[in-house]
């Protein structure tokens, strides 16, 4: 993260990762984990050029891509790469 902009449409306005783990049921915090960890990237940028520049700077500089690479395709990954946020509390 330490080469992103910091103005612009590129710009991050947020970037969090969280990690807990996966209920049996996602809708009830009371029901019983199932053993496996869910970790949430959640990256938001002041406008849609953000997520193609964060992609580029991680292809040219990031020293992992081919193991993360390896690693999500040996577990559940979904990604949304061009969402709105649609609510926000701040």
């Amino acid at each position: 993260m330490t080469g992103h902009p910091r103005e612009g449409e590129e710009a991050p306005l947020s970037y969090t990762i969280s990690k807990g783990p996966e209920l049996s049921d996602p809708v009830d915090p009371n029901s019983a984990p199932t053993g496996n960890t869910i970790f949430v990237l959640n990256e938001v940028h002041q406008g849609p050029a953000g997520v193609p520049e964060h992609w580029r700077q991680a292809i040219e500089s990031w020293e992992d891509p081919p193991a993360f690479m390896a690693w999500s395709r040996r577990n559940t990954v979904s990604t949304l790469h061009d969402g709105v946020v649609v609510q926000s509390l701040w």
